[in-house]
């Protein structure tokens, strides 16, 4: 099991360095790394291109977290009677994950650098915690409509998956394990941390806004 760890983390790297945005930009004669805020990303790339090129981005990058993270469902098996080793099959889909996001955010293909991750996060949480991520996307709409910050709403989200972890089981039957809750934690700070920019341009009141065209 722990050698699947470094197998599956590295599957994911390489799934995760493939950027999505960089070739649906040149798909349209654009380098994405030139032009509007310059990150490989979907929301660089819906501001640049449009909703169509900038929604395929999205979805494209949400199913490279989600096979990111289930990879290790097509090639090993859980027993419900064995939690520890649930555990360990947990971790190894964690670490599946984690190489996919790190592929996407410092891209071996592009000089180790890449977008934030937002939505190839999404796509790996509904694997590995899906309620907690569907209540960060209520979240997410939320925020941003009322903000129409996309930075500022995928702080709220990422920021939102440990919350979810430790105040659902107080109120529903649902529980989380320390794993569960330790891996949410690790990802809120990972997602400010990628966000570190857009906060400072936030609070200097220079980040970019989705405003509608009337």
């Amino acid at each position: 099991m722990f050698a699947a760890i470094g197998i599956f983390a590295l599957l994911g790297y390489l799934l995760g360095s493939v950027n999505f945005a960089v070739l649906v930009a040149k798909k349209h004669g654009v380098d994405i790394l030139k032009e509007g805020s310059g990150n490989p990303g979907a929301t660089n790339v819906k501001r640049v291109l449009g909703k169509g090129p900038g929604n395929l981005v999205f979805a494209l990058d949400v199913l490279k977290g989600f096979v990111g993270a289930g990879l290790p469902y097509l090639f090993l098996s859980i027993d419900p009677k064995q939690p520890a080793i649930n555990d360990l099959f947990f971790v190894v889909c964690v670490a599946g994950f984690v190489g996919t996001l790190l592929g996407h955010c410092f891209s071996c293909f592009l000089k180790f650098k890449g977008g934030k991750g937002v939505a190839s996060t999404i796509g790996g949480l509904v694997v590995l915690l899906p309620v907690p991520i569907l209540i960060g996307a209520a979240i997410w709409g939320v925020a941003f409509l009322l903000s129409r910050y996309v930075s500022l709403a995928s702080i709220a989200l990422g920021v939102s998956l440990p919350l979810s972890c430790w105040l659902l089981p107080l109120f529903t039957s649902l529980t989380f394990g320390q794993p569960q809750f330790w891996f949410a934690a690790a990802i809120a700070a990972f997602n400010v941390w990628t966000h570190r920019s857009n906060i400072g341009r936030l609070l200097s009141g220079t980040e970019n806004r989705f405003v509608k065209k009337a």
